[in-house]
């Protein structure tokens, strides 16, 4: 996640917490906290710094810094699969950029969002999901409610 912030009122502190919860493995990108550690998490000053392949890129930035952070996802060997941009980042340059370069790219969207959309636990609040399934949704974690699209669970 890069520009992920330890101010715990930034949509980028509670989308990695999400996540962490939903048991992904995020690295925070942040160079101004680097080597702390936020949320269990080591934060590192660049995705170069990350010691395993990234599969997925979440993007937490201004819109400027967006064809910047695309250059530098696009130099890691082996390339990120996927490059998603937050809510109201948008870059098509960038996009085709990376489409060309075999990376899929995913703008103005929250992964946060889009996850409980899928799962169903947007619906809990209710927000439209957009999904129509006849499975029932199965409650993944104990103590709070969690819906999860993992099927294991």
């Amino acid at each position: 996640m890069v520009g992920a912030s330890d101010n715990e009122s930034r949509p980028s502190y509670f989308v990695l917490k999400y996540l962490i919860t939903k048991r992904y493995r995020v690295f925070p990108i942040n160079p101004g906290i680097a080597g702390k550690i936020l949320l269990g998490q080591r934060v590192y000053a660049s995705l170069a710094e990350v010691p395993v392949p990234i599969d997925v890129v979440d993007v937490f930035r201004k819109p400027e810094a967006i064809p910047a952070v695309v250059d530098e996802a696009l130099a890691l060997s082996p390339k990120p699969k996927v490059i998603w941009m937050q809510l109201g980042l948008r870059d098509d340059v960038s996009a085709a950029k990376a489409e060309a370069a075999g990376v899929k790219v995913v703008m103005n969207r929250c992964m946060k969002i889009e996850y409980g959309r899928l799962c169903g636990e947007i619906g809990w609040v209710g927000v439209n999901s957009r999904t129509i399934s006849s499975k029932k949704p199965v409650l993944s974690a104990t103590g709070f409610q969690h819906l999860d699209i993992d099927s294991k669970n």
